[in-house]
């Protein structure tokens, strides 16, 4: 059976990635199983500086979902490439480094040094809510991801994908806007802006008030959104929303993904994305398909 797939010229041995955010840069999960049988690894969210984050709380659980506020805390972009991409490529995957900023010339120039770094893709985070300024100025409506696009291509040599927002009325047109303007694929979605209050104390959970939910609550709006953006653009989808399990990553490669991203899964189980590997390739055989990609995009509607 042919587990692999590919989204722009870059070979994956599985769909399955791990989520930005959600496993760090891989370390801590390979003293529990080897990641290098993932598909993919998609870094810690990375500034040109190195950035604290948000104060406490910065992370609430809510029913069937995750809050998080946790607001890009990383070692900065030159950090990583000393001491963490070494390791990263070392792991026999294919690695992403998702990059993020507070303005455009940030986010040019985090692409110029990636781009002379040995990392395969970059994943541009336009889509993050977690910050006052930055990726959501950027992401929320069409014009503003195509300009950002258009100066980060110019820069970039790496492949580009770029991470969407959900928290916009039509996610299509940010899909088409993030392609003409030369993205070689898009992933989504990024969380969805929430909140949780506390009853007893009256107020906010989260120290900032709002936060980011993601996990299995998310799913459904993550599925329509995927199919959506299949239907309005031709360059490769990946998928990310809620997926827990190997029938999960099916379903959103039938909505038109080529590639899923595991990541609240993974705090809470840290086998989970090695889990969605085995469990999707159980679900192949069973089902007698040879090629994982014959999924994509292969929803019926009639």
């Amino acid at each position: 059976m042919n587990m692999k797939t590919t989204i722009a010229g870059v070979e994956f041995k599985n769909p399955i990635i791990a989520a930005s955010g959600t496993f760090g840069f891989g370390r801590e999960y390979n003293d529990f199983y080897d990641v290098g049988k993932l598909g993919g690894i998609s870094s810690k969210g990375l500034t040109l500086l190195p950035r604290q984050g948000n104060p406490p709380v910065r992370i609430a659980e809510t029913p069937s979902g995750m809050l998080n506020s946790v607001g890009l805390q990383n070692p900065g972009v030159e950090y990583f490439i000393q001491n963490e991409l070494p390791f990263m490529k070392s792991l026999g995957t294919v690695v992403i480094a998702n990059a993020a900023g507070a303005t455009e010339e940030d986010y040019v120039r985090i692409a110029e040094v990636l781009s002379e770094s040995d990392v395969d893709m970059i994943e541009l985070n336009i889509s993050c809510p977690n910050v006052k300024k930055g990726g959501m100025a950027f992401g929320v409506d069409p014009d503003g991801v195509s300009h950002i696009v258009k100066a980060v291509r110019k820069v970039c040599k790496k492949p580009l994908i770029v991470k969407l927002t959900p928290n916009v009325s039509d996610i299509t047109k940010n899909a088409l806007a993030a392609e003409n303007a030369g993205a070689d694929a898009i992933s989504l979605i990024n969380t969805i802006t929430a909140m949780a209050v506390d009853f007893k104390t009256r107020k906010p959970v989260l120290k900032v008030v709002t936060g980011g939910l993601s996990g299995p609550a998310v799913k459904p709006i993550a599925l329509r959104m995927v199919y959506e953006c299949h239907k309005a653009v031709k360059i490769p989808i990946i998928g990310m929303g809620g997926i827990m399990t190997g029938t999960d990553a099916g379903e959103f490669m039938l909505c038109g993904a080529s590639a899923v991203q595991v990541g609240t899964a993974n705090i809470f189980d840290p086998y989970a994305a090695l889990t969605v590997v085995n469990e999707l390739t159980s679900l192949c055989e069973s089902d007698k398909i040879n090629n994982v990609q014959s999924l994509i995009g292969g929803l019926s509607v009639d």
